[in-house]
C-alpha cells in the first residue's frame, strides 16, 4: 500500500509503498482509513523545524493523526470510528491507577507509531471513538482539531460576555472561534497574516469581525472592532512566538493569554510589564478522553456552521499538491482520501 512517510531528519516527505499493517496484539486493531487531516504539526514535520526532531528515533513513520475510518478486526469490526492519537503506556503508575490523561510515557500515532496516511493503520481498540451515524466523515475528521480547541476554552475558563481575540484562522482558530461565540463571548475578533482563503471561510462561519495584519499592526486591524475597551481573553493559534507581544498591549488588566500553538523558537517576554497588569499566560495542550465523544457531538450539532472548514479533499496520491495548498495558507482543512485498489486486511 502506499503511505505519506517522514522518511529522514531532514526537510521533506515521501509518498512510498509500505507493506499492510499486521495485528501483532490483543489491544489493537486495523482500521481502514477513510479520511485523514493534513495538521499544521504535519507542516512542521515536513519542514523539519526543531519542535518536532522529537520523532528522530521513530523514523521512518508514516505521518497523519487527524482521521476517520472503518475498524476491520476485533469486536467492533464494521464501526465508523475516530482515534485518538495520543497512545497511553498501559504500564506507568497513573495508567494502573485508571488515570490514562495522567500518563508520561505516550507515544503518538503519526508522530512516533505509524498514522493514517496510508489505506490501513493498526491502532489501539481504547483509542478507537464511535463515530454519530449521521455525521459525514469529512466533520468526524475534524475530531482531533476541535477537541483542542475545546482544551482552550476550557482553560480560558468562562468566556461569556467578554471580548475575544483569536490569533490564527486555521482549524484551531476556528474552532475556538466557535466555541467562544457558543460560550456567550460579547465579541470575537479573528487575526491572520495573509490570510484571505481562511478568513473567508471564518465569515462563511458567521464571523465578521476578521482581521488581516499583513499590511498593518494587530492594533491598527483591532482598533475599529473594540474602539477603547481591551480584550479579555486572547487565544494564541499561529505558532508565531511574537504574536503574543503583540496581543499583550491590547489585553486588560487581569486578562488572559491561552497558548495553544506549537513553536519552533522562544520567546522574549517583558514580564515586569505582565506582573504589573496581572496578566495571566495559559498553556493549553491535551484535551481529557472524555472530550472525543463530547467533540463529535458538537461537530453533529454545529455540522451546517462548521462544514466550511473542510475546504478540500483529495487524494492521498495528490499528498503534495494537498500539503503546498496548506503551506501555502490557500485552503482550510486539507483531507487526504487513500485509494484502497485492490489492499486487503
Amino acid at each position: 500500500m502506499k503511505a505519506l512517510r517522514k522518511i529522514q531528519a531532514a526537510a521533506g516527505l515521501e509518498l512510498v509503498d509500505v507493506a499492510l499493517p499486521t495485528i501483532t496484539s490483543n489491544d489493537d486493531v486495523l482500521v481502514r482509513v477513510l479520511a485523514t487531516g493534513i495538521c499544521g504539526s504535519d507542516l512542521h514535520v515536513d519542514d523539519w523545524t526543531p519542535s518536532y526532531a522529537f520523532i528522530t528515533a521513530s523514523l521512518p513513520v508514516t505521518l497523519g493523526h487527524e482521521f476517520v475510518g472503518v475498524v476491520a478486526s476485533g469486536v467492533d469490526a464494521g464501526r465508523r470510528v475516530v482515534v485518538r492519537p495520543s497512545v497511553t503506556c498501559g504500564s506507568c503508575a497513573a495508567c494502573v491507577a485508571g488515570n490514562a490523561d495522567a500518563c508520561d510515557r505516550r507515544t503518538g500515532l503519526g508522530m512516533t507509531r505509524d498514522g493514517a496516511f496510508a489505506p490501513w493503520v493498526r491502532v489501539p481498540a481504547r483509542n478507537c471513538v464511535a463515530v454519530p451515524e449521521g455525521l459525514s466523515d469529512e466533520l468526524a475528521a475534524l475530531a482531533e482539531p476541535v477537541s483542542i480547541s475545546m482544551q482552550a476554552l476550557r482553560v480560558a475558563g468562562d468566556v461569556s460576555g467578554k471580548r475575544v481575540l483569536v490569533m490564527g484562522p486555521g482549524t484551531i482558530g476556528q474552532g475556538i472561534a466557535v466555541l467562544a461565540r457558543q460560550g456567550g463571548a460579547a465579541q470575537v475578533v479573528v487575526s491572520g497574516f495573509d490570510d484571505g482563503p481562511r478568513l473567508a471561510v471564518l465569515r462563511q462561519m458567521g464571523f465578521d469581525a476578521v482581521v488581516d495584519v499583513a499590511a498593518q499592526s494587530l492594533a491598527a486591524v483591532c482598533a475599529p472592532h473594540i474602539g477603547e475597551a481591551p480584550f479579555d481573553v486572547v487565544f494564541e493559534a499561529t505558532g508565531v512566538p511574537e504574536t503574543i507581544n503583540e496581543a499583550l498591549p491590547l489585553l486588560a488588566r487581569n486578562g488572559i493569554v491561552v497558548v495553544t500553538g506549537i513553536h519552533s523558537r522562544p520567546l522574549a517576554l517583558d514580564l515586569t510589564t505582565l506582573v504589573r497588569r496581572q496578566h495571566q499566560l495559559r498553556g493549553s495542550f491535551r484535551p481529557p478522553e472524555s472530550d472525543w465523544p463530547k467533540a463529535l457531538a458538537l461537530l453533529d450539532a454545529l455540522g451546517d456552521v462548521m462544514r466550511p472548514m473542510v475546504s478540500h479533499v483529495l487524494p492521498l496520491e495528490d499528498a503534495a499538491a494537498a500539503f503546498a495548498l496548506a503551506h501555502g495558507k490557500q485552503a482550510s482543512k486539507v483531507l487526504l482520501r487513500p485509494d484502497h485498489g485492490g489492499d486487503h486486511a
